[in-house]
């Protein structure tokens, strides 16, 4: 008997990917500069949701201080191309290779990180209670750091610029990033669908199975701790160039946690649901300020609560996770 299946969880993904990405695309040919503007630091938020997502979501790592990338590679990013790095001074101002160190740099601190964290069998509680000191303490030194702004940051970062070629453009700034985001995405989702994601998958599932089978729990989680951290370090560096602002708010607790509800209210275990959480909650944000100017924050704590009741996985993750089910099945449910 023939059988006929609704989408697959990778024709799902593909479907939604290409709308959303056909959407984004024919945006800036409809929407003014302001909304354009906007979009684009959300898109920038997307690729720093990514970035927790493999941590969080593939890894089974849950960080509190996931912002501590970002701020650092959004400071790495200013300081170099604003010429502020002893030695190094007028050597890295392109927008390419300041981005490059801000990736290096990130990356190094997480997989020295990672060494600690994960060889010293922190999980749990412990691990969650040791990255928040980390974001503290990192939030401590960027306000008292008066060579790097302090409290007031720093200001005038120069624009993105490709070969010499400043992007003024808020259009052609847009579709970079865009650029940027869609590449990032591809190259993790090949990673999580890799040999290596299917191991990664199986460690967060079960730790002791996966250890018994000869597999080093440690390496596999500093590997996508740092993967999550590039991309988070990716993300903030871009972050300098969109505002061309870069400050201490960047690496502090609340950011961590903002990000962690974005990645929670789309979908944890799915890129393309953590990314969209984060324009989905920060489209939220935007539209109910402006139209409830102080109860605003009331009415999406009251969403946010209604998506963990009703949307475990997440409100995409439910969306793009649901097994495929014959119409057969349905048929037979139905009656």
């Amino acid at each position: 008997m023939n059988r006929f299946f609704l989408p697959s969880f990778r024709q799902k993904q593909d479907i939604v990917r290409s709308v959303v990405l056909g959407l984004l695309i024919i945006f800036p040919l409809i929407g003014d500069d302001y909304l354009i503007a906007q979009l684009t630091q959300y898109l920038v938020y997307g690729i720093f949701a990514i970035g927790l997502s493999l941590v969080w979501g593939y890894g089974g790592v849950l960080c509190f201080g996931h912002a501590v990338f970002f701020g650092l590679g959004a400071y790495i990013m200013a300081l170099t191309t604003k010429n502020m790095i002893p030695g190094i001074a007028g050597l890295m101002t392109a927008s390419v290779m300041a981005i490059s160190l801000s990736v290096v740099v990130v990356t190094l601190f997480a997989v020295v990180l990672g060494y600690f964290l994960f060889y010293g069998r922190l999980s749990g509680p412990y691990l969650g209670i040791v990255t928040l000191a980390i974001a503290v303490i990192a939030e401590r030194i960027a306000v008292k750091w008066y060579y790097i702004g302090g409290y007031n940051g720093l200001v005038n970062v120069p624009p993105l610029s490709i070969a010499g070629w400043e992007i003024i453009s808020i259009n052609t700034l847009f579709y970079v990033i865009l650029a940027i985001g869609l590449g990032v995405y591809l190259v993790c989702d090949r990673i999580v669908r890799s040999p290596f994601g299917t191991i990664l998958a199986a460690v967060r599932d079960n730790e002791v199975r996966a250890e018994f089978f000869g597999y080093n729990i440690a390496r596999y989680k500093i590997i996508i701790f740092a993967i999550g951290a590039a991309v988070a370090g990716l993300a903030g560096a871009l972050n300098a160039v969109v505002t061309e602002f870069v400050s201490p708010t960047m690496l502090v607790f609340g950011l961590s946690t903002e990000v962690l509800i974005w990645v929670a209210l789309g979908g944890k275990e799915v890129l393309l649901a953590s990314f969209l959480g984060a324009l989905l909650v920060r489209m939220l944000e935007a539209f109910l300020s402006d139209l409830l100017t102080y109860y605003w924050i009331l009415i999406l704590g009251l969403f946010f609560v209604i998506c963990v009741m009703f949307f475990p996985k997440g409100v995409f993750g439910n969306l793009l996770t649901t097994r495929p089910v014959s119409y057969t099945h349905l048929r037979a449910h139905e009656t």
